[in-house]
Parts: structure tokens; C-alpha cells; sequence
């Protein structure tokens, strides 16, 4: 019995290694969408927070926070914050930054 619950600890948990790196290719794929919309250039993407919580829709799953950075004019590096439940953009905040012609 007991191989059988480590068994299932072990699926759960690569499962949810999985799910998480999903979440992240899907963040990563919102940032670069975010970025060619500002016309700016994709530096890099990092989770902040990952944690389980009721959706908007009422089911359980995975809240996400993921900081990425973009430049506009090759000197300076801004941080946004994509905001994730599941692979869903729910929320991005944009600092303000320059823009260069």
C-alpha cells in the first residue's frame, strides 16, 4: 500500500511539473505577443508567484504571476507583469517606457 501511495505522489507531482511548464511556455508566448504589440524588444520572461486557487470561473487551478522585460530603446530594461490563470491572460501592467522611432 504504501508503494501505492508513493507511486501516486510521484505521478502528481510530475504532473504538475508538466502542467507548470506549459504555464510557462504560455506565458512566454503572451509576452512576445505583448511585446510586438508595444513594439518593443523581448529580454526575458520569470515566474514570481505559482500557486492553487479558485479561478474566476469558479474552478480550482493554477494562479500565475510572471515578470518580463523588454527594452525600447536597447539601453534600458522595463519590468511588466503578466498576470495568468491557467494558460489564460487575465491582467498585464505595463510601466511606463519610452518610445523610440
Amino acid at each position: 500500500m504504501t508503494t501505492l501511495w508513493l507511486f501516486i505522489l510521484i505521478l502528481t507531482t510530475c504532473g504538475f511539473f508538466w502542467y507548470s511548464r506549459e504555464i510557462a511556455e504560455a506565458a512566454r508566448e503572451h509576452a512576445a505577443q505583448q511585446t510586438e504589440k508595444l513594439n518593443v524588444q523581448l529580454l526575458s520572461v520569470a515566474c514570481q508567484k505559482r500557486r492553487i486557487g479558485v479561478l474566476k470561473n469558479g474552478k480550482l487551478g493554477i494562479k500565475s504571476q510572471f515578470q518580463f522585460e523588454f527594452s525600447s530603446d536597447r539601453d534600458t530594461a522595463y519590468k511588466g507583469v503578466l498576470y495568468l490563470e491557467n494558460q489564460m491572460l487575465i491582467k498585464v501592467d505595463v510601466p511606463p517606457h519610452r518610445i523610440v522611432d
